[in-house]
This record gives structure tokens, C-alpha cells and sequence, in this order.
């Protein structure tokens, strides 16, 4: 554990603390001595942090963000709270709108010193077409900063890393089928890596007379397409695959389609891109250089390989 440092012996609660980029913010405020509770809905998916922690630096908290009074209770003796609540099903409007602005105002109450609500660039809305996830976005952005000023809000681009559920589907596709669609093939992306955006959080919890009251867009240093992206993963395979570019129409159908991996919101998102728009400050202004994607993705695609660390050719 850290001795010294702004967060060091501080009790920061992350709410949908158990998902995939609370592992890792959880784990960055560990190295820095800050006391962590998980708060969610199943702690025990954050169990396996257990070992990083020292005796009483770690505590699990079941949370349920849609019910206020679970809310209060999570919060309770708080110095500093980030909120990584996201979903793409179920009540958007009252998790990703109403929630927020619970946990703003029960910080608030506490005395809490910083707030790092974690949203996403869709949240600035493109176009006439309204998308579910973006409008509740938006609405616990302006909640937050209404009812906690000083609150951190980051927006950052699709998230990648090792366990992610992005890189990894496209993998798990690209390692079974010959010939895959690619939906969107011309639609950009700024991946982002995890850990980069972890540190972001915590480098706004640690200044917050810096960094509060602030929107940052986070986004890679690159900006790739869909078609690219999956160009890249089956390289990183040493695998030979076809890929088919589908038509708008058709693509739109099938994610209107009960129980296919993507969504009517996903792909409305995926359509219009995901790149930062240059208006807000990004990784920069946070004193970090994000890593780009293919400086990881030839060692994740091992596992995926034919033969594994054995195969180097083409299959």
C-alpha cells in the first residue's frame, strides 16, 4: 500500500464496482492506498481482487442502483465515489439517468471531496434520431453535475482489453468462421484502452480542484474502422478470413432481432461512429499518453491461434 498520496487512506466507492472497468479503476486505487468498496448488484464478481488488497483496504457492498435508499446506504462515509453503472437493457432512462443523480446527491450529503461519474462520448447526441442509451446518458451527466458540481465527468470511446467483451466476440467469431459480416464496415472507432481510462479516473478523484467540474472525451490514439478492426484481429490470428460489408438495412434488422449479440441501440451507435469531437479536453489535459490497440493485439490473439504460441502461419 502506498504511505503518502492524495487518495492514500481515503474510502472511495465504486458503484457498479464489480463490472469490467471497475476492476481495473479498483485496482489503481489500490496501488495508491485508497480503501475500496465495491458496490453492486454481485460484489462477489470482484472477489478475485481480494489477493491485491490489504488486510481492511477492500469491502463488498450488494447495491442495487435502481432502488435510492440502496444507494444511500453504499455511499455511506464516503470520501470520493465514481459511478461505472452501464447497461444497454432494462430501465436506461432510471439506471444511467435517475441513478446518477442519487449517488451525486448522497455524496454530496456525505461531504464526499471528489465525484467521477463515467459516461461515454454518445452521450452528446449526433443527429435528429433519438438512441435510448445515449438520452439516459445525458440525462445522469446533467443530474450529476447538477446536484455535485464539482463531479468528473468522463466520456470515453469503446473500451478495450484482454477480457474485454468487444475485442474478444469479434475473436471468438473470427477464430470459428471463414466468412463473417461485418456490420457498419465503414463506421469509426476510437478504441480506448481500459487501464488508460482507469487512470484518468483516478487522476480526477486525486485533483479534483483540477479536474472537477470538467467533461473529458477519451479516446485512443487511433482511430480505426469497423472493417480495419476486424482486419486486424484475424492478422493478430494468423488466420486468412473473408469479410462481408452488409448494407445498412439489413443490419438494422438484425439487431432489431430478439437475442442477437447487438442491439437496435448498439447498432444505431456503431452507425454513427465513436470518435471524440475535439470540443471537450481529453487524455492530455490528465497527463496520459493512451496506448493504442495494436500494442496489445498480437499478444491477446495467441490464445485464438490455430496452434496457439506455435502456429505462425496463416490458416
Amino acid at each position: 500500500m502506498a504511505k503518502s498520496g492524495a487518495l492514500n487512506g481515503k474510502l472511495v466507492v465504486l458503484m457498479g464496482g464489480s463490472g469490467f472497468i471497475g476492476n481495473y479503476v479498483a485496482q489503481a486505487l489500490l496501488e495508491r492506498g485508497a480503501r475500496v468498496r465495491i458496490a453492486s448488484r454481485h460484489p462477489e464478481k470482484a472477489f478475485k481482487l481480494k489477493p491485491l488488497a490489504n488486510l481492511g483496504q477492500m469491502q463488498f457492498a450488494r447495491c442495487d442502483a435502481g432502488d435510492r435508499q440502496s444507494v444511500e446506504r453504499c455511499i455511506a462515509g464516503a470520501d470520493a465515489v465514481v459511478n461505472l453503472v452501464g447497461a444497454f437493457n432494462g430501465n436506461l432512462r432510471k439506471l444511467m439517468g435517475e441513478a446518477p443523480g442519487w449517488m451525486a446527491e448522497a455524496a454530496a450529503k456525505e461531504g464526499a471531496e471528489a465525484f467521477v461519474h463515467v459516461s461515454a462520448i454518445a452521450a452528446e447526441p449526433e443527429g435528429e434520431t433519438e438512441i435510448e442509451y445515449a438520452a439516459a446518458k445525458k440525462m445522469g451527466e446533467d443530474r450529476v453535475l447538477a446536484a455535485f458540481p464539482k463531479a468528473t465527468v468522463l466520456r470515453p470511446s469503446i473500451l478495450f482489453g484482454k477480457d474485454d467483451n468487444f475485442i474478444n466476440m469479434f475473436a471468438g467469431l473470427i477464430s470459428t468462421l471463414p466468412v463473417l459480416p461485418v456490420f457498419g464496415p465503414e463506421s469509426e472507432l476510437q478504441l480506448v484502452y481500459v487501464d488508460d481510462v482507469a487512470e484518468a479516473a483516478t487522476r480526477a478523484l486525486e485533483d479534483p480542484g483540477k479536474h472537477g467540474g470538467k467533461i473529458y472525451e477519451l479516446g485512443g490514439p487511433e482511430t480505426l474502422s469497423m472493417m480495419e478492426i476486424n482486419e486486424a484481429i484475424a492478422a493478430a490470428q494468423r488466420r486468412n478470413r473473408t469479410f462481408l460489408p452488409m448494407p445498412d438495412g439489413l443490419s438494422a434488422t438484425f439487431a432489431a432481432l430478439p437475442g442477437t449479440p447487438m442491439g437496435s441501440d448498439q447498432w444505431k451507435l456503431l452507425k454513427q461512429g465513436n470518435v471524440v469531437s475535439g470540443e471537450y479536453p481529453g487524455f492530455d489535459k490528465l497527463g496520459i499518453e493512451p496506448r493504442p490497440l495494436e500494442l496489445f493485439l498480437d499478444r491477446w490473439m495467441v490464445r485464438y491461434r490455430k496452434h496457439g504460441r506455435f502456429h505462425a502461419e496463416a490458416a
